[in-house]
């Protein structure tokens, strides 16, 4: 199943690359997830002598480990914004968005999805982008930062019922329409900087009901998008996928994370003011 998730597409394209090229070394798949034969790895299809199989246990450190970096350092920014120089979130966020983004192109163009060092760097651009961009819509009311984080928590373990309890199937068709809307949001997003920057008109940015329609659109979206999260480290841990992937899906669940933590304290920001 693809994903409008750039890193989870990756390993899901890996997982299917991997076993293809097991089946041309003269591997019988068929027998894998057999006692005695390449148990371990349900069908990945890597030999049993390999690293051993990915587990849920995993991805619950892995990740745990992330979101520790980025709301750890986060917390770092905000504090030394607030008590130091409101500089330095201004700064720490313009640096971590360029660092995340270049982070993760790397993980998903370079094939760096399963790299530790790649994910930590990861997470420390994202603990300075969610620090600043804390600073940026809460300011000195530090109030909404805890808000933002209880929803934030709750829509994912929200999610994650959803998923295991099958009330949302994740489909080809879902996902087509996830990764179009996705899409179309972020046209209208570049199209209402380049907006901002000539004409000086920022309808999605501001305070009015556009924006507020945009930033409920952008949350019910990245909701959304933790299904594909979810069914796809699923599939990884059913196929068997080396340990190390563990780190790519901590990575793909910190982006979606990241971006619903900010669309919820930029909606809370506007309904403040």
């Amino acid at each position: 199943m693809r994903s409008s998730n750039p890193v989870f597409s990756s390993l899901t394209k890996t997982k299917n690359s991997a076993g293809r090229g097991y089946a041309q070394a003269g591997y019988d798949q068929a027998g894998f997830g057999q006692p005695g034969y390449g148990a371990p790895y349900g069908g990945y299809g890597a030999p049993a002598t390999a690293e051993r199989a990915m587990t849920v246990d995993d991805v619950v450190s892995k990740t745990g480990i992330v979101l520790g970096i980025i709301m750890g350092l986060g917390a770092l920014v905000y504090a030394a914004s607030l008590l130091v120089n409101p500089a330095i979130g201004g700064l720490a966020l313009i640096v971590g968005a360029i660092g995340g983004l270049i982070t993760v192109l790397i993980a998903t163009f370079g094939k760096k999805y399963g790299s530790a060092p790649v994910t930590i760097v990861y997470a420390v651009f994202e603990g300075l982008f969610v620090g600043g961009v804390s600073f940026a819509f809460a300011g000195f009311n530090s109030g909404i930062i805890g808000q933002a984080v209880i929803a934030t928590i709750g829509v994912f373990v929200g999610m994650l019922w959803v998923y295991k309890a099958g009330v949302i199937r994740v489909t080809p068709k879902f996902t087509r329409f996830i990764t179009a809307a996705i899409v179309g949001v972020l046209f209208l997003a570049v199209g209402n900087l380049i907006s901002a920057l000539v004409f000086g008109f920022n309808p999605l940015r501001g305070d009015g009901p556009m924006a507020i329609g945009f930033s409920i659109v952008c949350i019910i979206l990245a909701s959304l998008s933790f299904l594909q999260d979810f069914d796809s480290a699923d599939q990884l841990v059913r196929a068997g996928a080396p340990a190390k992937m563990a780190w790519g899906v901590a990575l793909g669940l910190a982006v979606t994370l990241v971006w619903l933590y900010t669309e919820i304290l930029r909606l809370l920001s506007i309904l403040r003011d």
